[in-house]
């Protein structure tokens, strides 16, 4: 992977002397946000520096959805900024990542004992409208009476709507911010963790833990970026040495994957009668995506795991609209997540705001800070915009915002150009079967021609995974376990056994080794 900068830079201080400095910018969290101000900040041309205790998108930014939209339910709660600015970054995201996010369609049923069928279709027109969709479709009404998108559902409901958003694999997503990031000069470091940032005569003094190495050093910056997640908090306490921090409510989202449940290829949105709403979404080609979950959590957030009450919940609000009922053997496999949500007061989880809240401190004449605060996958390139242009208005601008337009790695190809693609790796890579091809366009784009080449993917583990991938993944994108393999940059671990797993592991520690090594 690159380097980065490795830069140090002279500044001169009112009192006179002058100091190297490394980076311009600092950024604590290699989740999403993160890693979107990363990539924004050094395409603007600051020296950044980026530490993630553990791999990126470990924390929250993997255990999402996996959805890019504005929010439909959003809108009751008159949060009509979020939903607007979401879905005009819909259409953006898809045109720079067309790789990792393809709209979806989504079939609302319309339930007699819950919202009138008038409310239903005032909502959906807004959600068409406000956000300045172009190339999404539209929303139509569905007979649900006959025919595949009501063959699953019950016979109570015949009547629906279909509307538009989009689908995304949120860890790539994160990956190919850091990767863009890293190529644009920024210094990537996994595995590092922050343990100390103090300000000393206006400038970041910020110390790293090399997790794997055991060992520390001392960075500075003109100024910091504290994007921790459900550990923002925490970092402003313990890192930070502070005690006001209790910005945050934490909120866990639970998953359940199941065998499919149907064989079209929409997504449907059920109400509830307790106000929330869930969605089951076709995923990774043979499973169907039930999510998600609404509860308030108190508790370290790398211990969350889905409560035998959620997985109640998902499987009787998914039954209640299908003709199958659900059971545990249904089960695949389950993930849970925390969403560090700004706490705005709500009295529950379900109406905390999604928006994200920033904070500018230090003085003037001091190195800034910027905390940052809840926030949704769709709107994390926004949030980037914003974060940066705080701290130019502090340390001095260097460029013009840029990537609304520039396309993430691999995603260098119009939108409709998925099929084409597809056709170009068949022929360069003949020993990949369909599933396969499929899997790394969507992947990788583009840059799956750099390593799927006729007789050059080396061993086969199994399920469509070779040698040549899992090497890209360790070189270009910080993989360092089978888990970030199977789990994070793919999702084949849905797939693999035990044996093969480890026959995984064996293949990225020897390459690993072997890098190490060689430094």
């Amino acid at each position: 992977m690159p380097a980065g900068r490795g830069l140090r830079f002279r500044v001169r201080f009112r009192c006179g002397w002058e100091a190297l400095l490394d980076y311009d910018v600092f950024i604590v969290g290699g989740g999403i946000n993160g890693c979107g101000i990363a990539r924004d900040a050094a395409g603007r041309g600051y020296s950044v520096g980026l530490a993630e205790m553990n791999d990126l998108a470990s924390g929250t930014s993997s255990w999402s959805t996996k959805l890019i939209h504005g929010g439909l339910r959003y809108l009751e709660h008159y949060e009509f900024n979020l939903v607007r600015h979401a879905l005009k970054e819909r259409e953006t995201l898809w045109a720079i990542a067309p790789h990792i996010i393809r709209p979806l369609r989504f079939i609302l049923p319309h339930h007699k004992g819950l919202r009138p069928a008038f409310i239903l279709r005032i909502g959906l027109f807004l959600y068409d409208h406000i956000g300045g969709r172009k190339k999404l479709k539209k929303t139509v009404s569905l007979d649900l009476s006959s025919g595949p998108l009501g063959a699953p559902l019950k016979d109570d409901f015949s009547k629906g709507f279909e509307y538009s958003d989009a689908r995304v694999d949120d860890a790539r997503l994160v990956v190919l911010n850091a990767r863009d990031a890293s190529g644009r000069g920024a210094d990537i470091m996994v595995r590092t963790k922050v343990t100390e940032a103090r300000r000393e005569n206006g400038v970041w003094h910020v110390t790293l833990e090399d997790r794997d190495a055991g060992t520390r050093r001392t960075v500075t910056a003109r100024s910091l970026v504290n994007m921790g997640g459900p550990w923002v908090d925490e970092i402003i306490r313990g890192t930070m040495g502070r005690n006001e921090a209790n910005h945050i409510r934490l909120v866990q989202g639970s998953h359940l994957v199941t065998r499919k449940l149907y064989d079209h290829d929409r997504a449907y949105i059920f109400q509830n009668a307790d106000g929330r709403i869930i969605f089951t979404i076709p995923y990774e080609d043979d499973f169907t995506l039930v999510g998600t979950t609404d509860q308030d959590y108190d508790g370290d957030p790398a211990d969350v795991k889905i409560t035998e009450s959620e997985t109640d919940y998902l499987l009787a609000a998914a039954s209640e609209y299908l003709k199958t009922t659900l059971t545990r053997d249904d089960i695949v496999w389950t993930y849970s997540g925390v969403r560090p949500l700004f706490d705005d007061g709500a009295s529950k989880a379900q109406e905390t705001t999604r928006d994200y809240v920033l904070t500018l401190e230090g003085n003037p004449d001091e190195a800034p800070l910027v905390n940052g605060f809840g926030g949704k996958i769709t709107t994390y390139r926004v949030l980037s915009e914003e974060v940066v242009e705080m701290i130019e208005a502090r340390i001095g601008a260097k460029g013009q915002a840029w990537t609304d337009e520039k396309p993430l790695p691999g995603g260098d190809f119009p939108v409709d150009g998925v099929a084409a693609l597809e056709a170009e790796l068949r022929a360069s890579a003949p020993e990949l079967d369909e599933k396969t091809v499929r899997r790394l366009v969507r992947s990788y784009g583009t840059d799956a021609k750099h390593f799927a080449k006729a007789g050059k993917m080396g061993e086969n583990f199994g399920h469509g995974l070779f040698a040549a991938e899992i090497d890209w993944m360790i070189d270009r994108e910080w993989a360092r376990s089978a888990e970030d393999v199977l789990w994070r940059r793919s999702k084949l671990g849905l797939r693999f056994s035990e044996e093969e797993t480890r026959a995984v592991e064996d293949h990225v520690s020897h390459k690993t080794e072997s890098m190490t090594a060689a430094a």
